[in-house]
């Protein structure tokens, strides 16, 4: 494709066809008001060499506007064809004194706009080269056409020049607004991908909130697909602080003289769901203004991250120290009573009887077994928190519950209970983790014995349809409706009186239910008051 010289576009393009075609019937007129006499030349060579640059005219003309351009050497062929017609009209014609020949000037700017500066020194010397050479044809008959030749073309030459130095001025403001345009839109680009690959909504806005630029993370937290150009910030989100008092985020932004990040503020959706956030924002200073004497504010920069899970985790966390915190210090005060008690006893003149030293011992004894069991709550909840033997095995159902069976049996005879197996028929395997699974129907086992003063308790587990139901079923005191709604708590303990007397840490059952999570099951919970209770999961079976 033809691209043309520095000045060359579409518009200049197109202009030049426009006063090409415009330019032809002012030729062809001028040279018949000299053909009919109405106009005066001293040129003038006939007749048939006016009505000859007339015809070549009209042709060109009409083939120039009409015909696209094919390539460079179609455009050289034109140019020249248009320089010849110009400068035989001008030589033949109307001479370079008259006011009609300045119109050659549209030349230079031809040439420079399709071929540059080169073909613009040519075209220059080409009207130099033609009237040197009328002066020197016409000078015997005319001694004055040497003066007039002289003034008629460095009028064409400065006329011409003037208008390609307006032209080049004009494109060179142009090309440098283009460059300064496309290197905005390159770094506009760059900072929006930048943006873009941001984890965290980010949100860019004028001095009076407006959004300018965007991320598709903040589509994702505003939960919308609309475009948020030009929206108002503050229209966005439904604020409320710690205290509940609704917030507009645009007051908290105008108010930021650097950067502040604050996360103790709430966002509601239309819904009435809310999250909390986690603001970062700052003001954007333009650079120095004449007119106010220092830097404007132009904006402000926002990033907003959703919380909501992080804060809930770090408030639980608190509460779970300081309830644990709360709970270790019991038995450790007892403890630590029990045993200076012991030693103020024993530094006596006069020994304490047995039976003292014995309830003392017995007191702290029971303490620290209560502080072990704790810590291995504790310990099994960490390790189910941070997925320790997450991976699973296959394991024989029946050898399993064998295993528990004989391991609590004399645990249950102690108490005068009776500890029952029930198992159905190909039990077959399963494929979880063994300490997981283990852990959990120890511990209905354990809670089992204690809460049972008399009768028995059943471990079972029976296939159907490819899932293996395990229950621990008991005879004890059960547990109230109200309780079974939450007894998974971490630390919940019943007020029932019994429960009580017994020691625990009010950790099993949420252990139990961590647990049961991690291998992928449900504890349901069926017990009455005084009937016992029945704790029970489902695992599938490992297919063959």
């Amino acid at each position: 494709m033809f691209e043309g010289g520095i000045s060359f576009n579409i518009d200049s393009d197109k202009a030049v066809r426009y006063i090409a075609l415009l330019g032809t019937p002012i030729f062809v007129g001028y040279n018949l008001l000299v053909y009919f006499g109405i106009a005066q030349s001293s040129n003038y060579a006939g007749g048939f060499v006016s009505l000859l640059i007339s015809a070549l005219w009209l042709l060109v003309g009409i083939y120039h506007f009409f015909a696209p351009i094919r390539s460079r050497i179609d455009m050289l062929v034109r140019l020249v064809l248009y320089h010849g017609l110009a400068l035989a009209t001008v030589l033949f014609i109307t001479g370079f004194l008259e006011p009609f020949a300045s119109s050659i000037a549209l030349l230079f700017l031809a040439s420079n706009i399709y071929f540059g500066r080169k073909a613009l020194a040519i075209s220059v010397g080409s009207v130099i080269v033609a009237a040197t050479v009328d002066s020197i044809v016409r000078y015997p008959n005319d001694p004055s056409i040497v003066i007039n030749n002289f003034l008629g073309a460095s009028a064409i030459i400065v006329l011409g020049l003037a208008m390609v130095g307006i032209i080049i001025a004009q494109e060179t403001r142009r090309q440098t607004l283009i460059q300064s345009q496309a290197s905005e839109r390159l770094q506009y680009e760059r900072i929006l991908t930048i943006i873009n690959n941001l984890s965290d909504a980010t949100f860019s806005t004028d001095d009076k909130g407006n959004i300018l630029m965007y991320n598709a993370a903040c589509l994702d937290l505003l939960d919308t697909n609309e475009n948020l150009k030009g929206v108002n910030i503050t229209s966005l989100f439904q604020l409320t602080d710690k205290d509940k008092v609704s917030v507009k985020l645009f007051d908290i932004l105008r108010l930021a003289t650097k950067t502040v990040r604050r996360d103790d503020l709430r966002h509601t959706y239309s819904d009435g769901e809310d999250i909390r956030l986690e603001m970062t924002y700052a003001p954007i200073k333009s650079v120095y203004s004449r007119r106010k004497k220092g830097q404007v504010q132009a904006g402000f920069i926002l990033i907003v991250r959703d919380v909501t899970k992080q804060k809930s985790l770090e408030e639980e966390r608190d509460e779970f120290i300081s309830v644990v915190s709360h709970e270790l210090r019991t038995p450790i005060t007892i403890v630590e009573g029990t045993l200076s008690n012991l030693k103020f006893m024993m530094d006596m003149p006069k020994k304490p009887d047995d039976f003292l030293l014995k309830g003392s011992i017995t007191t702290a004894h029971d303490q620290v077994l209560y502080l072990a069991k704790m810590v291995n709550d504790l310990s099994t909840l960490s390790r189910a928190e941070r997925g320790v033997a997450d991976v699973g095995e296959d394991i024989p159902v029946e050898e399993l519950m064998h295993k528990l069976h004989n391991q609590y049996e004399k645990d249950a005879r102690a108490r005068h209970l009776h500890l029952d197996l029930d198992l159905g028929t190909r039990l077959g395997k399963i494929h979880v983790s063994r300490l997981y699974v283990e852990e959990l129907l120890q511990n209905f086992i354990t809670n089992a014995i204690k809460y049972t003063n008399e009768g028995s308790i059943t471990i079972s587990a029976k296939t159907k349809a490819g899932i293996i139901h395990f229950a621990v079923k008991d005879s004890g005191i059960g547990i109230s409706r109200s309780d079974q709604q939450k007894i998974f708590a971490k630390f919940y303990r019943s007020e029932d009186y019994r429960i009580r007397e017994t020691n625990g840490t009010g950790l099993g059952l949420y252990v139990s239910a961590k647990l049961a999570h991690k291998i992928g099951t449900q504890i349901a919970v069926s017990s009455r008051l005084n009937h016992g209770s029945t704790f029970s999961f489902d695992l599938p079976q490992v297919t063959t």
